[in-house]
């Protein structure tokens, strides 16, 4: 990272990227303890706006409202310019004459490429871009193996995360100072309708909220009830540590302190450093596997029908059909199901794992590149510390275990409502079969097909 220092006597711009909170900021803490005066900016950029999820988007633009009100609250406000970060960037330094812009550092290609076009327009005026802590629990320098490689498997990369030590969580300034002038003209986004309902609350206060609740109600029985496909035991605040709106040490943090049962749940925080660790180390980009053996894997010719069928629900498997049906309309999935939507489009379709992942995004309120890469590798088999391509889930018995009632797959799917519970999971076995829902590809054979073509590559490598 860019160590800059901050003049005491400068005005320096403070960037929000995905770090949309006050508390546990390490770049803005530094912008308000050192400098003079601090410009508090988001850039609107399309690259990113556009292929995004409108539950995505919206959450984005509602939580920029509760940042800019809790910046007023404080003495500043929030500056939102729309357009390239490496034309807007530079303009916002050069009009507030800051010397040093200010940011949490991502790890993703887009933002790679992003920050190094805005340091180099910045470097030609004598300006500068410096990058600081906050989007993950280690930096993934500090994370490497004795060889000075990144991890490759989780176990290790674990046991080494839990050791590191952590800095003290942060806590949000009581005043941010900015010139008037240098807010003029902003455009912070007007209201607007939520596009699906059930969409969390979005802003810093309502995820602080989500978290104190969560670690009073749902953190003790997590080991036990996180995988219910209802997702009643989920912590539901994937798309506040997207966001930023909580930064991961400040859940991780609050989790140990209950003095709960936490390494389960800490565990999943370690997964997300370990997904986007192995994002930064790997410049290839998001669509590539890790997998050197699978990156020559040849899925079957593409089947517009059957990822017609399973982008709608519509696949004739309960567990799936639910599932789908239940991200289109929330913009939400429970990680098990997330599991077995995947496996049964990349084994039993055998269809690209790729376009499960941009579908995904196009529609999770928590779509996050690192997290719904490494997600969608490791169930394709073709990732780092990937589930062994010859482990495929059933998705009757997942459902069977996961949803034993079909309290959850009748709520989605209502051509079950009719099926006993016993059936209701593979309602094909039924004694009167619902007339109308009939699976697109028989499990086992699918199963079949999927192994054979796994074998034929792994003989060929």
């Amino acid at each position: 990272m860019t160590m800059y220092k901050v003049d005491p006597s400068s005005t320096v711009v403070l960037w929000f990227r995905r770090d949309l909170r006050l508390h546990d900021h390490p770049a803005l803490h530094e912008a308000v303890e050192r400098a003079r005066a601090v410009v508090p900016l988001f850039v609107l950029d399309e690259r990113l706006l556009e292929p995004a999820a409108p539950a995505r988007a919206w959450f984005l633009r509602q939580t920029l409202r509760e940042l800019d009100a809790s910046l007023r609250a404080r003495g500043s406000g929030l500056l939102v310019r729309r357009g390239d970060p490496g034309e807007v960037v530079p303009a916002v330094a050069r009009e507030a004459g800051a010397d040093v812009v200010l940011a949490s550092r991502d790890v993703t290609p887009l933002s790679h490429r992003r920050d190094a076009a805005v340091s180099a327009a910045l470097e030609e005026e004598g300006r500068h871009l410096a990058l600081r802590s906050g989007l993950l629990l280690a930096e993934p320098e500090t994370m490497l193996t004795a060889a000075e490689r990144p991890y490759q498997v989780f176990t290790p990369f674990w046991k080494v995360l839990r050791r590191q030590p952590r800095r003290e969580v942060l806590p949000a300034p009581a005043q941010v100072t900015t010139p008037p002038t240098t807010l003029a003209g902003t455009a912070v986004p007007d209201t607007e309708r939520a596009p699906v309902p059930g969409l969390p609350r979005p802003g810093e206060a309502a995820a602080a909220e989500r978290l104190r609740e969560w670690v009073s109600h749902g953190l003790d029985t997590y080991g036990a009830d996180r995988d219910v496909l209802a997702g009643t035991g989920s912590s539901h605040l994937g798309a506040d540590l997207h966001l930023g709106t909580l930064s991961p040490l400040q859940v991780e943090d609050a989790a140990v302190a209950s003095g709960q049962e936490a390494e389960p749940f800490a565990r999943q925080l370690g997964w997300r450093d370990f997904y986007h660790h192995l994002l930064f180390h790997r410049r290839h980009g998001p669509t590539v596997p890790d997998d050197p053996l699978m990156r020559a894997f040849r899925v079957e010719a593409d089947d517009p029908e059957a990822a017609a069928a399973w982008y709608e629900g519509r696949t004739g498997i309960p567990v799936v059909d639910a599932s789908m049906r239940q991200l289109s309309a929330t913009g939400w999935m429970s990680n098990r199901a997330r599991m077995v939507t995947a496996s049964f489009l990349t084994r039993h379709l055998l269809l690209d794992y790729r376009i499960g992942e941009r579908w995904f995004m196009r529609h999770l309120v928590d779509g996050d590149v690192a997290n719904n890469r490494g997600g969608w590798q490791w169930t394709a088999g073709v990732g780092a510390d990937a589930q062994p391509w010859f482990r495929i889930f059933n998705p009757v018995r997942q459902g069977q275990r996961f949803d034993p009632d079909g309290t959850w797959v009748r709520h989605w799917v209502p051509e079950l409502e009719g099926v006993p519970d016993r059936f209701v999971h593979d309602p094909w076995n039924a004694p009167e079969p619902p007339p109308d829902y009939q699976p697109i590809v028989d499990l086992k054979a699918g199963r079949e097909r999927a192994l054979a073509a796994f074998r034929s590559a792994t003989a060929a490598d």
